[in-house]
């Protein structure tokens, strides 16, 4: 393991603490969260979208931009005789009365043209004679040099913006995150029951030591981040209609052949749960699985999917359950951005367990 460490990485932000940062200091620094691949720096544009519904969000691919000329477009006039160029649409100014969050992504792999041209953007707030709402956000995302994808800024780049590491989220995040974003219940599980998905490379001098992820010394065709997780998680909603091999072969070709394997047994044991109806209609007979990994995916498929109607029903049958794993339902629906939490915490049933058990929770933040 690399014990090498910087002051930047150690002070390395949280998806929600790098929005956050952003939502603060956007509208006059332009905040260049750099991170691993597939970790969800993009997925910070809709957060931020959410919280400043009023903005219109705003997303460049620096991926597309081989110079500075492909920020332009061409404008012709209504009789179609006389044309202009003008700024490209992607860059939000073509709403000076609109306040909008730009999102430049993978700044690092633009060619060096339009990389200064964008600089240019961020710094000025401007692009031509055209000039961004004075409440417009802006920020950049790029990979880590480290990981050897291309992504290299020059230094008088970086000094120009603020340079934050966002890093990723440990297991224990994202299934909060999956748990409100519709990831499939049986993936929770098996992210809850393998926690060095979301390693970093970096913690690994050996390839070898974790074949989950990303190493710039392997040569996996395919590894575990939070973008490919996300991903898995759309093919097991499918696995109805897929043969075994369909489904084995999809997960190989999203996450890599190991994680795949290890996915695909940890199946099994979410074919031996109990059906949401069985616990819905009969919550007392319903079976209780034998395996630890299996009562914690039922939790999860709990905190996923419940329904006002059935919070009485799922309620009667984590009765059933050890108090570990009631706990673990009950911390998930205390966690403040739970979606359901309303309607669980209103009902009596829920009311009197926290009464009853207020013992087991950890102290509120």
């Amino acid at each position: 393991m690399n014990n090498a460490t910087t002051a930047q990485a150690i002070y390395a932000l949280g998806f929600t603490q790098s929005a956050n940062l952003i939502n603060a200091i956007g509208r006059t620094n332009t905040v260049l969260l750099q991170g691993n691949m597939g970790i969800g720096k993009t997925s910070i544009l809709k957060l931020l979208g959410e919280m400043n519904p009023t903005h219109t969000k705003v997303y460049l691919d620096g991926t597309t931009l081989i110079d500075s000329a492909d920020m332009f477009m061409v404008k012709y006039s209504d009789d179609g005789l006389t044309f202009k160029t003008v700024p490209l649409e992607d860059l939000g100014l073509h709403m000076p009365d609109q306040p909008v969050i730009l999102m430049i992504d993978e700044l690092g792999k633009m060619n060096r043209s339009a990389q200064l041209a964008c600089l240019r953007l961020m710094l000025e707030r401007k692009h031509g004679n055209l000039s961004l709402h004075p409440d417009s956000l802006l920020f950049a995302t790029t990979n880590k040099g480290t990981e050897g994808v291309g992504d290299l800024l020059p230094a008088h780049a970086r000094n120009r913006l603020t340079v934050v590491e966002m890093r990723k989220p440990d297991h224990l995040e994202w299934i909060e995150w999956g748990i409100n974003n519709g990831i499939d219940p049986v993936l929770l599980g098996f992210c809850n029951e393998t926690p060095e998905l979301f390693h970093s490379f970096e913690q690994y001098e050996n390839p070898d030591e974790n074949h989950y992820i990303y190493h710039p010394r392997s040569a996996r065709a395919a590894f575990v981040t939070p973008r490919s997780l996300e991903k898995a998680s759309d093919i097991l909603k499918q696995r109805e209609v897929l043969d075994e091999a369909s489904l084995t072969a999809a997960l190989i070709g999203t996450i890599g052949d190991r994680a795949a394997l290890d996915l695909a047994a940890f199946i099994s044991l979410a074919d031996k749960l109990p059906t949401r109806e069985q616990i819905e209609t009969d919550p007392m007979n319903a079976p209780v699985p034998a395996s630890p990994a299996a009562v914690c995916m039922v939790v999860y498929r709990a905190l996923a999917t419940i329904e006002r109607k059935w919070v009485d029903a799922w309620l009667t049958y984590m009765n059933r359950l050890s108090k570990e794993s009631q706990g673990l339902f009950v911390n998930g629906v205390r966690a403040p951005k739970y979606s359901r939490r309303d309607y669980v915490v209103q009902n009596k049933k829920f009311q009197d367990w926290c009464m009853a058990n207020n013992y087991m929770f950890s102290a509120d933040k």
